[in-house]
């Protein structure tokens, strides 16, 4: 799973995820890419899935990229906890991802099994996505 070494914070503030990416939104290594097309967190455990998911599918050939990082922490309070006494415990960390964002890059696999590779990543993120080739981007 992907994790900061070290952060300036523990706790940090939610925030807010609203309009499109204008940073790492083309294609910079590889020929094919899984891009979001919609704003939410996607934690470290998601990513490692689907890359998991990706690997299995290409049989170790061609090479991944993965192009988002969760450097978020995300708090949670025990179940059944009342209201109040302060914020919880940091839980798990999570990547802030806007519509647009280039999610995983592939190279070295035909165009078929990118899409297939990239169709089943999908199914294990959170936000939805569009397959892209570096001519479409």
């Amino acid at each position: 799973m992907l994790l900061p070494k070290k952060t300036k914070y523990r706790k940090i503030m939610k925030g807010k995820n609203k309009g499109v990416a204008n940073r790492g939104n083309t294609i910079a290594f590889g020929d094919f890419a899984l891009q979001s097309q919609s704003n939410n967190d996607v934690t470290s455990r998601q990513i490692e899935s689907a890359r998991q998911a990706m690997t299995r599918y290409i049989k170790r050939g061609g090479k991944i990229w993965i192009r988002i990082f969760p450097h978020i922490s995300r708090t949670r309070k025990p179940v059944g906890l009342k209201m109040g006494m302060g914020k919880g415990q940091p839980e798990f960390f999570a990547a802030k991802v806007k519509a647009g964002t280039v999610l995983f890059e592939m190279k070295g696999v035909s165009e078929e099994v990118a899409r297939e590779a990239m169709r089943l990543a999908s199914h294990k993120l959170p936000v939805k996505t569009k397959f892209i080739k570096r001519e479409d981007a």
